[in-house]
């Protein structure tokens, strides 16, 4: 019998509360969730995933040069500001026809790989583990962290901590060992970070056709010389996250069906191959399956398809339950493809926004999110992909298609093998993710260490080859273009915590229509035109709690690790509203010291 099977028979009359969490602030939007909890039952049996905030970019640019665009998207986000540089570049590349010099790629992979290991460190390490951590643990979970104290945590070798609690204990905010190390690694990485795109988080040596940074020996040595400083911290966070994260399955049986979905992952591939890619849309899939992160889209755990021509086409962005009008009856902009394939009226090269303010209306329209969904074309259904936070579909993928074959990093067919070099302390060490059996919350955020040790071990070999052109001689950074009167691009990478997507239509030199798709998106979608649940929604709606806290002092942990396995941005205050008029605000400090003496 399944865990899901034991916890249909023998329910009991259920005990519903309302209880949301609005808002959970984010820097791309305002993000709620609302749900309905069964206590008797101890289950979440309905959520909806709200966004209180328009932003409009695709409104405002168009008419503007378009070479203008990856300075102007960069503002999207003030976390991953970068991603939106460097994939409205690839968009513009396209639309140009320039290929960027292989020195300025390499230069921008470096630049983005250090910004994947700032930014996963410093959210799963400063912002994820609060939920895990001893203080939250004995609020919600007290007998859980009695057991902790109990149990050996069988990576003490690497990692320093010699029980489960001790770890959680280093988790603290503010004061635990592992949350104030992870603030000083933030800083190293960012500065590794800046001495690639100059500026964080909005580069300012990024462009389309190549890079504005210096190729200097320095330029190299001093981002090495970090990222080694580094590497041992990255190697003793894979042994923790998986000590606390396999002790939790056993500490708590059935919690693998907490945040757990059908899996549907997306991933659009990072780190460009300067000796393959060339921008052209035709050899778009030549290109993108050389990527040194492999896109695809996985469904049921199988790779339906990892071309980036495919992916493309099959995008469809429905309004569902969003406050937009319709645009299908509009003129479109692009009938079809470079290569004469039709484009879909919903695809987001023809999308036109027009916003519709109204009340909130879970039996209607109740965000701002848009529903991005992928049309499969050999079963006709529009998958409400997610990211996995972005390392789950990312592992998962570059996993399957068996394509990435590095020095460092090799992808197994059931998983992925890193290879970092002897660091300050700690031998040589490689590192093995195995797909797992779970798209659920816990296997979301333990990609998420494996990723930053991929991020680290791709930049080691993108260091090699930089330094070698260098010696070389080979020191082009930037390639000249012209600005068509009427072109198209689209632009695929991926932001931290999952897809991004450019899509860019050139009339008269300017834009005239530009669609930028992150993360965000996909995840927090809200039910589609066919009633279907976006990936927070489905993950949150039917899982189980397992939190010893009843109505009165629920805390609802379980459903913020969920939420915050898909890394929704930075959250930084909760309000929490719970039924009959109860409100509970929570407000948390963003100061080290101001609430100790």
């Amino acid at each position: 019998m399944t865990t899901t099977e034991s916890r249909q028979a023998g329910r009991k009359p259920a005990q519903i509360v309302d209880m949301s969490w609005d808002p959970i602030t984010r820097i791309i939007g305002n993000l709620g969730i609302y749900t309905k909890i069964d206590f008797a039952n101890r289950e979440v049996v309905e959520c909806h995933s709200t966004s209180s905030l328009f932003r409009g970019y695709s409104v405002f640019m168009k008419g503007k040069d378009p070479r203008d665009a990856g300075f102007i998207t960069s503002r999207i986000c003030g976390i991953c500001g970068d991603n939106h540089t460097t994939c409205s570049n690839y968009a513009q590349q396209m639309a140009y026809g320039v290929k960027p010099p292989k020195l300025a790629e390499h230069i921008t992979n470096l630049g983005e790989a250090a910004e994947y290991i700032f930014d996963h460190t410093i959210f799963q390490d400063n912002l994820v583990f609060v939920d895990f951590c001893e203080a939250m643990v004995k609020a919600t979970n007290p007998s859980v962290l009695a057991r902790a104290e109990r149990t050996d945590a069988p990576r003490g070798d690497v990692h320093g901590y010699r029980t489960i609690a001790d770890i959680m204990k280093a988790f603290n905010p503010f004061e635990g060992e592992v949350y104030k190390e992870a603030l000083k690694v933030s800083r190293i990485t960012r500065e590794m970070f800046c001495l690639m795109e100059g500026r964080h988080v909005h580069p300012s040596t990024l462009y389309p056709g190549g890079v504005g940074t210096m190729p200097q020996p320095n330029t190299f040595t001093d981002y090495l010389s970090r990222l080694m400083h580094v590497i041992d911290f990255i190697k003793k966070a894979v042994a923790m996250n998986d000590d606390v994260f396999d002790f939790f399955y056993e500490a708590l049986p059935g919690y693998e069906e907490v945040g757990k979905r059908r899996i549907m992952l997306g991933c659009w591939g990072a780190f460009q191959n300067p000796d393959v890619v060339d921008y052209r849309y035709a050899t778009m899939n030549e290109w993108g399956r050389a990527m040194y992160v492999t896109p695809g889209i996985v469904v049921d755990g199988k790779l339906v398809t990892n071309n980036l021509i495919d992916i493309n086409l099959g995008l469809r962005i429905m309004l569902g339950s969003s406050f937009y009008e319709d645009w299908v009856n509009e003129d479109p902009f692009v009938t079809h493809d470079p290569l004469g394939n039709p484009v879909d009226m919903r695809h987001p090269w023809n999308q036109t926004t027009v916003p519709v303010p109204q009340k909130r209306d879970f039996e209607g329209n109740y965000s701002w999110v848009m529903s991005p969904r992928w049309y499969h074309p050999e079963t006709g259904e529009h998958l409400a992909l997610d990211t996995g936070g972005g390392p789950l579909a990312r592992l998962w993928s570059t996993a399957l298609s068996g394509l990435v074959d590095t020095p460092y990093v090799k992808a197994t067919g059931g998983g992925i093998r890193i290879t970092l070099p002897k660091g300050e302390k700690l031998p040589e060490t490689t590192l093995e993710w195995r797909i797992p059996k779970w798209s659920n919350t816990l296997e979301r955020d333990r990609a998420r260490p494996y990723f930053i040790a991929y991020a680290a071990a791709m930049a080691l070999q993108f260091l090699e080859e930089a330094m070698g052109m260098l010696k070389s001689g080979d020191t082009k950074v930037y390639e000249n273009f012209e600005v068509p009167d009427e072109s198209i691009g689209c632009g695929f990478h991926e932001a931290v915590r999952g897809v991004l997507s450019h899509h860019l239509v050139i009339r008269d030199k300017k834009i005239a229509n530009y669609h930028p798709y992150p993360p965000t998106p996909w995840n927090a979608s809200p039910r589609d035109i066919y009633g279907t649940p976006g990936p927070y929604e489905d993950a949150v709606q039917g899982q189980p709690i397992f939190e010893e806290n009843g109505p009165d002092d629920f805390k609802g942990v379980d459903i913020m690790r969920t939420v915050r396995s898909f890394d929704p941005c930075l959250p930084c205050g909760v309000h929490m509203y719970m039924g009959k008029g109860k409100t509970l605000t929570t407000v948390h400090s963003p100061t080290y010291g101001a609430n100790h003496g």
